[in-house]
């Protein structure tokens, strides 16, 4: 009965309807991460690619169209969102380093909901697994943040001696390398997670739950059935030019996540194929998520649940002769992020705020009145799902690291994004008038004012 009143009180602060399910038991919350997925979306204006699911998902809540990871590489970002830790406290930077060796007493969001009476489960990827060669493993995973852990193992991981890869001196996980795989959904990784997300659900839908379900695609190598790679011929694929001025006025830094550059040496042609499979397992992936919301209706769960998607980074394919993460341009460090919550004021809108990562731990307890523990360096979006122009004074950080431990920091607006890297290297955009961040604006005396302003901002966050 606490619990329940919690609940009831949290949401009558909040100006949320409450109806009588939820007042007899707490929210759930389905937890859905993809890996490597960028904004490529119908949701978020991509006409090209298929993802009614996903985009469905949206139509039933708020989407986020300037949400930022924390550290555009999975096992950083993982851990931030996990844990509601900026990525200079953790101190988690690369794929090795695991977090409760530096804050071991650190209560992640499961722990949270475990302390006030959840099931709490995870099927697939949500700490960091080195993929493809971790699946089937625990990978980098924390024991403490659930009470069910499940490693499925799909005809994906069986058939990599199938796989084309352009990149061949580079192994599949950091590849553009892809296969049109035969047989079913069921059979690959992802269905399983899927599958096996659905039975916990079955089987805990009578209790409270936080049931995270992490998918591998679209993480290279970019494997999904053939009927996914059909949806996008290949004269509609983007066909890139080695053309981008805007090398010559940013730092090489911006650019050092691709060695060789452009395109990791890869040519415009494999390019194209990899961008081809690229969107094809983002629509076998919306498949998969489709599976999960019609469970949810089935077991007449829609209205109890929590639905959260998002992804750990973003994705270049072309732009800035980029493929892949670990840069702070706007493709690299923006997400997908759309919530869903019970008796939210307004369904299938999409909010401008700028918002973060960090800000998911914070807004998913108060959502479902579970205590969170002091000191999360994120801030509650629940203003935002009732109003999506709410007022909302709030930048987005996010940095990487090159070698020699040498950090990047972004300081992402509304409008305008400042990029140091230290030594005086500098970037600074305004998306109002260049999108495509062409032309850096660290140099103009025009902007000078400005550039001293987001300075000042980013080195008092950075406190």
């Amino acid at each position: 009965m606490l619990r329940s009143g919690l609940v009831l009180t949290f949401a009558l602060l909040l100006g949320l309807p409450v109806n009588a399910q939820a007042e007899d038991k707490h929210l759930n919350v389905l937890f859905i991460a993809v890996d490597d997925m960028n904004n490529d979306l119908g949701c978020y204006g991509n006409t090209q690619v298929h993802s009614p699911n996903i985009d469905r998902l949206a139509k039933e809540g708020t989407c986020f169209d300037r949400a930022y990871c924390q550290f555009p590489l999975c096992s950083p970002s993982r851990t931030s969102i996990m844990t509601g830790l900026r990525p200079d406290t953790t101190t988690v930077y690369d794929l090795r380093k695991h977090f409760r060796d530096v804050i071991p007493d650190v209560v992640t969001m499961p722990q949270a909901f475990e302390k006030q009476g959840y099931f709490t489960a995870r099927v697939g990827k949500i700490y960091h697994y080195g993929n493809p060669g971790q699946i089937g493993t625990n990978g980098l995973d924390d024991d403490a943040s659930w009470q069910t852990r499940i490693n499925p193992s799909g005809r994906d991981k069986q058939e990599e001696n199938l796989i084309i890869n352009h990149t061949p001196k580079r192994g599949l996980g950091s590849s553009l390398s892809f296969l049109a795989a035969e047989g079913t959904d069921e059979e690959q990784t992802d269905g399983m997670v899927a599958t096996e997300a659905i039975r916990l659900m079955e089987e805990n839908k009578d209790k409270p739950f936080f049931i995270a379900a992490g998918f591998y695609r679209p993480h290279c190598p970019y494997v999904a059935p053939k009927k996914y790679f059909d949806m996008y011929p290949m004269k509609e694929v983007p066909l890139w030019e080695n053309n981008f001025p805007e090398v010559k006025t940013a730092p090489d830094l911006a650019f050092a996540s691709n060695k060789p550059w452009p395109w990791l040496g890869a040519n415009p042609q494999q390019l194209q194929e990899a961008q081809q499979a690229y969107w094809a397992t983002i629509s076998f992936v919306d498949a998969q998520v489709g599976r999960l919301l019609d469970a949810l209706d089935r077991l007449d769960l829609r209205d109890n649940t929590v639905v959260v998607f998002w992804s750990d980074h973003g994705y270049h394919f072309g732009d800035h002769g980029l493929v892949m993460k670990q840069s702070l341009f706007e493709r690299s460090a923006r997400v997908p992020f759309i919530v869903s919550a019970p008796g939210q004021k307004k369904k299938g809108v999409h909010s401008g705020r700028t918002v973060e990562l960090v800000d998911v731990y914070p807004t998913l307890t108060q959502l479902c009145g579970v205590e969170a523990p002091a000191g999360l360096h994120g801030e509650s979006l629940v203003p935002l799902l009732n109003n999506p122009d709410a007022n909302w004074d709030k930048s987005a950080i996010t940095q990487t690291i090159r070698s020699k431990k040498r950090m990047g920091y972004s300081l992402r607006n509304e409008r305008y994004r400042l990029v140091t890297w230290g030594q005086g290297e500098l970037q600074l955009y305004d998306y109002e008038n260049d999108p495509e961040e062409k032309n850096n604006l660290a140099n103009s005396p025009d902007h000078a004012e400005l550039l001293e302003k987001l300075m000042a901002e980013l080195k008092q966050r950075l406190k």
